[in-house]
């Protein structure tokens, strides 16, 4: 079972979104097929790091049960959900607690060390790496697309904005959506004299600041009056909490436009653009184009990549990696384990799901190099798929 995030009314968001305070313990779920990483058997009492169906959970030696707590990006939170309910089903000694706060909220909340790790759409600066003193390691888990998500009834055709477009809109310059440079790139659809209502987040967030990045990337004006932030002084519009609070103002504002995960957008049915990249091209978003932005962008070896404005006829322009935080180091040797348990779970079994729920599973050199990162958590704990290639997990020694 697989938590979706529909928002069909603002009651129902409430009661099953906004507050997401994802106790991730439902082991009667169904769960999918998990198969052995190489098809290796491991013995019973190894703190094994190969797949095993739900049926027959893998022994994790934790010396008792533990529960990891998180909080962080929005943009994430539908994939996260799914992953940690399906690690729970495969190690029901392992709870993760995960809170869609937002990315800001969560890297304020990981530097004070008030939880196990964090989640953000923007990787962590350096002046804010410094705060921590147990070190940091940013791990890119997935990737997707932010979309320019709108609602224009009566217009059943996606409409297509130029950069010049989309930047305008978004500072105000443009206000309805007959507006003569929107009329200009679509033609034949039939546009509205409705007036354009601006959406966009009210919380700290990566999403944010990734869209605005992009926006300061695109269009001079935009860097000098706006500037770019996981919070900004918005020119105009309504704000919104998560990107599940600008799904449903988008859905309940005829004439709304606002930036949101594409997950959302395809989940909830929201139409959204196809947007001008910087070739020159419209590109719809998808799974697709997503992957060829992250083709065009090398990956350094710090894991903190920003893709502001990437370079290829094919690739969507904007895209983002989604970074979980952890410390480098754990006082709690179990719970040092119990995060590279997640983040070995969400390298393998977690990719296969992230086409389903709107992400673009990571390329395999990524994966590498982030198994390769986590796996200096624990001494006590191999990731398959790590530098060294081992498939097993011990629970003793590396």
């Amino acid at each position: 079972m697989l938590f979706r995030y529909p928002v069909n009314n603002s009651s129902r968001l409430t009661r099953t979104v906004s507050v997401l305070a994802l106790t991730l313990s439902l082991a009667a779920c169904g769960g999918g097929e998990q198969q052995a990483q190489n098809g290796n058997n491991t013995s019973e009492n190894t703190g094994t790091a190969t797949n095993t169906t739900a049926t027959a959970p893998g022994k994790l030696d934790l010396g008792g049960n533990v529960s990891l707590t998180g909080a962080g990006a929005s943009f994430p939170a539908p994939l996260y959900t799914a992953w940690f309910q399906g690690l729970n089903q495969k190690y029901p000694n392992l709870q993760v607690n995960y809170q869609s706060v937002g990315s800001g909220a969560g890297v304020e909340q990981f530097i004070k060390g008030t939880v196990d790790f964090g989640a953000s759409d923007v990787a962590m600066k350096d002046e804010e790496i410094k705060k921590v003193d147990r070190g940091v390691l940013l791990l890119p888990m997935t990737a997707g697309s932010i979309v320019v998500a709108y609602n224009v009834p009566g217009v059943d055709q996606q409409i297509k904005l130029p950069r010049e477009v989309y930047t305008n809109i978004f500072l105000g310059n443009i206000k309805t959506w007959n507006d003569p440079k929107i009329t200009a790139a679509n033609p034949g659809v039939n546009l509205p004299n409705t007036p354009i209502t601006i959406v966009h987040r009210s919380d700290g967030s990566g999403t944010t600041g990734v869209f605005t990045q992009h926006l300061s990337a695109v269009s001079p004006e935009w860097k000098s009056k706006v500037g770019s932030g996981k919070t900004v002084s918005w020119p105009t519009g309504v704000g919104a909490k998560g990107n599940e609070g600008v799904t449903a103002q988008v859905q309940q504002t005829q004439g709304a436009i606002g930036y949101v995960e594409y997950g959302y957008a395809k989940q909830n049915d929201l139409k959204f653009a196809s947007l001008q990249n910087k070739a020159g091209q419209f590109v719809v978003p998808s799974d697709a184009s997503a992957a060829k932005t992250l083709e065009s962008v090398a990956l350094p070896d710090n894991l903190r990549a920003f893709i502001t404005d990437p370079e290829g006829a094919e690739s969507y322009p904007i895209v983002t990696y989604s970074w979980i935080l952890a410390y480098k180091k754990y006082s709690d040797p179990a719970k040092a384990k119990a995060v590279e348990a997640m983040i070995e779970y969400g390298l393998t079994e977690g990719q296969k799901q992230a086409p389903e729920l709107g992400y673009v599973p990571l390329p395999q050199p990524v994966v590498q190099k982030v198994a390769a990162a986590a796996d200096a958590i624990s001494p006590d704990y191999k990731i398959a798929g790590g530098a060294a290639g081992n498939t097993t997990a011990a629970s003793t020694g590396k």
